[in-house]
């Protein structure tokens, strides 16, 4: 609706699906990825320091029980389904899409 992207990942797919300048692209993942360093030096400054040190400064980790390479691969199931939903919701060419995106 707004037009952001919020994730780099689907930023990405919009350049390589040449709806987006290389420039332009550079330019929003850069700006997205100091965003979220932004936001987590606020986190930090309002989070008690014993929880952020007992929650690892909210890094993500591979749970007990999963290895690394599942992690990657739920990692990139993931990332794919966003990209996905978000190229068929906003696809112009869907007549479904009119009543769910203005």
């Amino acid at each position: 609706i707004s037009g952001g992207h919020i994730n780099p990942a689907v930023t990405f797919g919009l350049f390589l699906a040449r709806k987006l300048s290389m420039t332009r692209a550079l330019f929003y993942m850069v700006m997205q990825c100091l965003g979220a360093i932004c936001g987590a030096g606020v986190v930090k400054g309002f989070v008690n320091k014993d929880n952020f040190a007992m929650w690892k400064g909210g890094a993500n980790v591979v749970s007990h029980g999963y290895t690394k390479g599942g992690g990657l691969g739920a990692e990139i199931v993931g990332t794919f389904l966003l990209v996905y939903t978000v190229f068929s919701a906003t696809d112009a060419k869907r007549n479904a899409r009119d009543s769910h995106v203005p």
